[in-house]
């Protein structure tokens, strides 16, 4: 089934801006998270049919997987790269929070969470700013509820351990839910 240029522009306009910002929490590259926006849209168009509104409710968890699996690809793809002598795009940090994040504390938790694993970044940025629910998060990754849990409990006490006891304004307890 192929999609109609109507439905494919409102897909686009309702999620773009969502997916860039997904995707470049998960890079931390501006022209990387454009590149991959560009073809997280081109692969939904050309698979269109292979989506159930039934079974996912909404496009974006759709939408989230691909930009998910497309991400992990250009990591896999930028490793290698830089295995074999030419080293991956750096984006400077203070321009990607300066995109997302207006607030100084806010800058600086995700200063702070752009600076921990890819595991457990993908887990914190699905779970709060996607805000997606835990299993919808484990789903998404392909791991089990409590890999999704271990990750995010330790995500956290590392991100407690870092920011200064003043800053810590969030407390979440190990399942990701406010305390």
């Amino acid at each position: 089934m192929e999609i109609a240029k109507a439905e494919a522009q409102r897909l686009y306009e309702e999620n773009a801006v969502y997916i860039y910002r997904l995707v470049l929490m998960l890079t931390k590259s501006r022209s990387l998270a454009e590149d991959i926006t560009q073809d997280v849209f081109m692969q939904a168009f050309r698979k269109y049919g292979s989506f159930d509104p039934q079974r996912t409710g909404s496009a974006r968890p759709w939408l989230s997987r691909i930009a998910v699996n497309l991400t992990r690809n250009a990591q896999r793809k930028s490793r290698w790269l830089y295995l074999i002598g030419q080293p991956p795009e750096r984006a400077d940090p203070d321009s990607i929070e300066a995109i997302v994040l207006s607030d100084e504390r806010d800058q600086e938790l995700w200063t702070e969470v752009l600076g921990l694993s890819l595991k457990t970044r993908e887990v914190v940025t699905l779970h709060f700013y996607a805000e997606m629910t835990l299993q919808e998060t484990a789903d998404l990754l392909g791991i089990p509820l409590g890999t999704c849990k271990s990750r995010l409990h330790a995500a956290l006490n590392n991100l407690r351990a870092r920011l200064p006891k003043k800053d810590r304004y969030f407390a979440y307890g190990s399942d990701g839910t406010h305390e």
